[in-house]
């Protein structure tokens, strides 16, 4: 079983393209997408459409429930609340309906998701520090696996339920059987981790490995999109930057 797993496509068509480009070249055979759809960038409903079109199975991210009036956005920054004022607008009835079906966590036979934590997906939290990754661990197993993936914090990275944990910033990833592992595969639409290439997650069962892949994609495209929706022009900005 191969899987693609991505997340944080943000309404960036261009860099969701490529990345659906690559996995189809990887003949995967189950779609996960991890949330966060919309929010930042100018083609919130061509992404929510295509993620529909490719059948992907999808959870909700902190900014498909600010699309919907779920969650606050009093304590987004200032370019991200523009975002989620604009995207409510752009959204029909039909597509926030389709985002308020989306659950907040998934599990396969193989593998679980959520979009920040395991451990409260509902709160969008970061797992900044070794005790907010134990205590996904400890949600992770109640909820059947020892293999976990998240979005959320843009930046990828694998953490091992060892003692003390311990995390990796490489792009191959070897599933140990002796602890468990929490892997965020980081952004197709607005990557953080200072390298401005899309990713998304390549999990094959058989040969017990994942891995990150990165891809370059039309940023210029993506911008310019931006700026001739009225957005911030930070959020073009920084798509160059990967941050």
């Amino acid at each position: 079983m191969r899987y693609a797993i991505f997340g944080d496509i943000h309404g960036n068509y261009e860099a969701l393209d490529t990345v659906l480009t690559d996995i189809k070249a990887h003949e995967c055979d189950k779609y996960v997408c991890m949330g966060d759809v919309v929010g930042y960038g100018a083609e919130p409903i061509r992404c929510l459409e295509r993620i529909r079109e490719e059948g992907c199975e999808t959870i909700a991210g902190n900014h498909d429930w600010a699309a919907i009036e779920r969650i606050s956005i009093d304590f987004f920054n200032a370019y991200a609340k523009a975002a989620a004022i604009w995207t409510r607008e752009m959204l029909s009835d039909e597509h926030k309906e389709w985002l308020s079906e989306l659950p907040l966590s998934l599990t396969f036979d193989n593998c679980s998701m959520a979009h920040g934590t395991f451990h409260q997906p509902e709160a969008f939290n970061y797992i900044q520090t070794v005790f907010d990754a134990q205590l996904s661990f400890e949600a992770l197993k109640n909820m059947g696996s020892t293999l976990g993936f998240l979005g959320h914090s843009h930046v990828p990275v694998g953490f091992f339920d060892t003692d003390p944990i311990t995390y990796t910033l490489d792009t191959e990833i070897p599933i140990d059987d002796e602890a468990a592992i929490i892997v965020n595969v980081g952004s197709v639409g607005q990557p953080r981790d200072e390298n401005p290439k899309a990713a998304w997650a390549l999990y094959d069962t058989e040969a017990k490995q994942i891995t990150i892949r990165r891809l370059e994609y039309d940023i210029d495209a993506a911008a310019a999109k931006i700026r001739d929706a009225g957005l911030p022009e930070i959020l073009a900005q920084r798509l160059y930057h990967g941050k």
